[in-house]
């Protein structure tokens, strides 16, 4: 079976679109903002999508599941900074809403939950009991 290029991995592709959707939303707080709330968001964003690329490319299975369980950990960060940003009043209720909504489409694509080698994919990370190292703690 080929590999799947990493560019055409959907949530690989929806990290970034996230990711560039914040940075312009970003660049228009006060200083203030964004070196506070802004700075978090920004790197937690980041981190999402290059965790997963990096778990794309580690050989060893346990590697690529940690990289997973990061970019997880990345989103949930993205999503509280999401929260803090409409709380102080630095983005509209409609911005909040579309990255939220955009942060959680993210979350439940079922490329960033199955193992993309072969038919017999193992849920990774979520808390479903297909896989004994999806548990949660």
């Amino acid at each position: 079976m080929p590999v799947q290029p990493l560019e055409e991995i959907k949530v690989c592709a929806m990290a970034e679109e996230i990711a560039d959707k914040w940075w312009e939303i970003v660049s228009r707080w006060a200083p203030f903002a964004q070196d506070t709330v802004g700075r978090q968001l920004i790197r937690a964003v980041d981190s999402s999508g290059a965790n997963i690329a990096e778990s794309y490319g580690r050989y060893h299975f346990g590697e690529k599941i940690n990289h997973l369980y990061y970019a997880r950990g990345s989103l949930y960060e993205s999503k509280f900074f999401t929260r803090r940003a409409r709380k102080r009043k630095l983005v509209t209720e409609a911005e909040f809403n579309e990255m939220l909504k955009d942060l959680n489409t993210c979350s439940k694509t079922e490329c960033l939950h199955q193992q993309q080698e072969g038919p017999e994919a193992k849920c990774l990370i979520t808390e479903s009991p297909k896989h004994p190292i999806a548990q949660s703690p």
